[in-house]
């Protein structure tokens, strides 16, 4: 009789076991896809756009900056008299164009009349004494005027009538004022002028380090003192938004996750205590799983990338920390 208890209750006791694991773990979602990533996030690196001595680090590694926010100094002793002289070369060269585009003054119109009537005058003047040596010299039949003083006299007729036509030809360039190629020649020196002054206002801005984005100095490669150039970065700044985890998909899960997936994202220091999370990438080509392997078979086993992002408001996440991933393939969007 006890022997054919025996049987009996084993199985009674299989039943039972077999009963509570259901109940234990009928709440789980065996759905539930589980990866093993790091932490990534974007990283650039910033170095000055000329060459110079560093005046100022304004910033120590692990400082979390703003957008625009002035991290280093170049020394500006050498570049601040080159601005002063082109904004002096700006100025002087925009008053040469007003001064072209204005015309000639009333006074100077007013000066070139009073020299045209004074030529003309001396003109009128030579000419009469011209005509009074002929008369004198026909009347006297050339016995009171030599020769030399009649020439003279010609000459001097001559002359001071082109004296009169080139004051007359003055006034008419006076009153036309410059032409249209001066002016226009004026206005390209003013063009370049301003141009070399844009482009060392330029270079003033760039000798100021400003942080392109928000983010946290990771490191600071150089200090005061040393010779900055566009080769050379001086800190390496850590993009804190957004960031992903990243981790790998078998190709029997790759299937089973799609863009959009919700995903709670769990670290070793705080494993209650989740973010919140989607994929926000899944790569098209596959790729040997990337980390060292024991045996042959992961090492030759195809994965492919996915990245879930995560919201981390208050900055837990560190760059390469690692964290555990749990995607929720049927609720995927």
């Amino acid at each position: 009789m006890p022997k054919r208890i025996i049987p009996i209750v084993v199985v009674a006791l299989l039943v039972l076991a077999l009963l509570g694991y259901w109940l234990f773990h009928r709440g789980d979602d065996s759905s539930q896809i589980v990866l093993q990533g790091n932490v990534d996030l974007r990283q650039v690196e910033l170095p000055f756009n000329d060459s110079e001595r560093i005046a100022e680090v304004l910033v120590e590694e692990g400082t979390a900056v703003k957008a625009g926010q002035v991290l280093a100094r170049l020394d500006k002793g050498r570049l601040l008299p080159r601005v002063a002289q082109a904004e002096a070369r700006v100025a002087a060269q925009r008053e040469a164009l007003r001064k072209l585009q204005n015309g000639a003054r009333p006074e100077e119109k007013a000066q070139a009349r009073a020299a045209l009537a004074a030529a003309q005058a001396e003109a009128v003047n030579a000419t009469s004494q011209l005509q009074r040596l002929r008369s004198i010299n026909d009347e006297s039949k050339g016995r009171a005027i030599s020769p030399q003083d009649l020439e003279a006299a010609v000459a001097a007729a001559r002359m001071s009538e082109a004296q009169a036509e080139s004051q007359r030809k003055a006034l008419d360039l006076t009153l036309a004022g410059p032409r249209v190629e001066e002016i226009d020649q004026a206005k390209a020196q003013l063009d370049a002028a301003e141009a070399d002054l844009a482009l060392l206002k330029r270079q003033l801005a760039d000798a100021d380090l400003v942080a392109p984005t928000d983010g946290v100095i990771r490191n600071r490669l150089m200090e005061p003192g040393e010779l900055a150039t566009p080769q050379r970065p001086v800190f390496a700044l850590a993009i804190t938004t957004p960031k992903w985890i990243r981790a790998y998909l078998s190709e029997m899960e790759l299937s089973r996750v799609a863009l959009g997936a919700p995903a709670r994202v769990t670290m070793d220091s705080a494993p209650n205590d989740p973010l919140t999370g989607k994929v926000g990438f899944i790569s098209s080509t596959a790729e040997f799983t990337p980390k060292t392997v024991q045996t042959e078979e992961l090492r030759t086993s195809l994965v492919y990338e996915v990245r879930v992002f995560v919201d981390d408001p208050q900055d837990r996440l560190r760059l390469g920390m690692p964290a555990t991933v749990t995607i929720t393939p049927e609720t995927a969007k």
